[in-house]
């Protein structure tokens, strides 16, 4: 799982394996280390982030911060999303 982000305890990732077909592009967030239980979070073609699942029940406040941290490098993120899956498609 390519991590992406360090913010405080989280980590931004991806999971190696996105389905098949491909997901729309998306980063995962979780404490410590990556879970099968994680917050998920979907990167818009606008480079806005919207929250698919809160799973890993990070306090609104936090994950406010962290969606504004992801917003500011969605275009390094949808960079390593094309480099590690080959393509990218977008929720909306």
């Amino acid at each position: 799982m390519p991590q992406i982000l360090r913010i405080g305890p989280y980590i931004v990732y991806f999971w190696s394996n996105e389905n098949n077909p491909l997901e729309p592009v998306h980063v995962h967030i979780a404490e410590g280390k990556a879970t099968a239980n994680a917050t998920k979070l979907w990167i818009t073609s606008t480079g806005k982030v919207i929250l698919c699942n809160n799973n890993s029940k990070i306090s609104e406040k936090i994950l406010r911060k962290m969606m504004r941290l992801i917003e500011a490098n969605t275009g390094r993120i949808v960079e390593e999303w094309i480099d590690h899956f080959g393509e990218v498609r977008y929720f909306c």
